[in-house]
This record gives structure tokens, sequence and C-alpha cells, in this order.
């Protein structure tokens, strides 16, 4: 045990290397976790509200939407779709590597998935709330925002922690790829320089991460759920 601690703290990929891919692994993360939502969420709110039977029904909306760009997206492999995007990140921010690449691949690669989530909790919401909140005048975009959005809260929480927690995953994968981050240490120490020690702390690092963000995705649960 001693050796092993001794080889770890004397391997500079883990002394001198490990804060910074650890900082790009985050800001990779929290942008695109951010512009995930920002984006999904209303996305996701237009899938549930634009279906057959939904409060602004349009199937031709819904089906281009949701059939294809949704179900399109989310079909196309994540290192396939980073490799497509390079033209359009280079377009947005001026370099296709980087943590702030990368994050435009995550967000786009995340959008589709955690639309869907928002989607399906949406639906987990009593019809009978909405029908109430429609007989007391309400108009749809307050039904939305003063309904269906508090009622789903819980999930929508837990959606976004499940998206996290993907983003996690994901990264580590852009690291391959020129995203930066705990991937590309992982694979340019533990695997091209032959250093499994550098594997193991970047996968160790990478299970705590998303075990902390769980434990705290499943507590804000919790606390926002009244049912």
């Amino acid at each position: 045990m001693n050796e092993l601690l001794q080889s770890l703290l004397n391997n500079p990929a883990i002394t001198t290397a490990l804060g910074p891919a650890f900082g790009e692994t985050l800001v990779m993360v929290g942008i695109s976790a951010l512009a995930t939502v920002l984006i999904g969420l209303p996305l996701g709110v237009v899938l549930f509200v634009t279906q057959p039977g939904g409060l602004a029904e349009n199937r031709g909306l819904n089906v281009v939407l949701g059939s294809i760009v949704v179900n399109i997206t989310r079909s196309i492999p994540f290192a396939i779709l980073m490799v497509c995007l390079i033209p359009v990140t280079r377009l947005l921010v001026g370099t296709a590597i980087g943590p702030q690449a990368a994050a435009v691949s995550l967000t786009i690669g995340c959008v589709p998935f955690f639309a869907r989530l928002v989607e399906t909790g949406l639906r987990e919401v009593h019809p009978g709330k909405v029908d109430a909140a429609h007989a007391m005048g309400s108009t749809r975009l307050q039904t939305v925002w003063k309904v269906l959005l508090p009622e789903a809260l819980p999930s929508l929480v837990a959606s976004v922690t499940t998206t996290v927690v993907a983003l996690i995953g994901y990264s580590a994968m852009a690291g391959l790829i020129g995203g930066g981050g705990l991937g590309r240490l992982a694979y340019n120490y533990g695997y091209q320089r032959y250093q499994p020690e550098v594997m193991v702390v970047v996968l160790i690092i990478l299970v705590l991460l998303v075990q902390l963000v769980q434990v705290a995705g499943d507590a804000l649960v919790r606390r926002v759920d009244h049912r």
C-alpha cells in the first residue's frame, strides 16, 4: 500500500495535471448543464403541450420537434455527434478543442435527452389539476407556469440530476477528442503512457463526483416534494 501511495504521489500527471483537468471537467459539465436546462426545459414543455390532446395541440410541430429533432439527435452516438459538430463548435466559440468547445457538443447531445425527461415528468401531473386551473380561468401559460411546472418539480429535479450524471460521463468521452478534462488525462497518461494508476485515480474521482451529484439531487427532490 505504501508503495502504491508513493507511486501516486511521485506521478507528475497526478501531482500537477490532475487539478487543472478536474477544473476543465467542472467547466464542461457546469456550462453544458446550465445550457441544457435552459434549452431543454422549454423544449420539453412544448413537446408536452403540443402532443395530441395537449393544452396547445399541434401535431405538425410535435412531429417535427419530437420525431425529427429530438429522436434523431438522441439516436446519434455521442462520439460521432462531437465529430460532426466540429464546424458548428468552431463557428460558435472559435475553436474545436478545449472545455468550452466540448460544452457545445455536450449541450446539443443532452438537450433532447433532458427534454424527453421533462415531457415524461409533466405527464405525471394529474389531469384533474389542469382541468381545475382551466375552470378558474387560467390561461395556457398560467397553467404551465403555476400548475404543471410546480406539480412536476420533484420529477424535474430528478431529471436534472440524471442529466448532470450523464454529462459527467460524456465529459470524460469528450476528453478523448480534444475536450480536455479528466478524460484526456486518463487517455494521455493512463492509456498512451501505460500508467494505470492515473486511470484508477480518474475513475475514482468520476465515481465520487457522480455519487455527490446523485446524493445532492436526491436530497433536493425530497425537499421539494410536498406530496
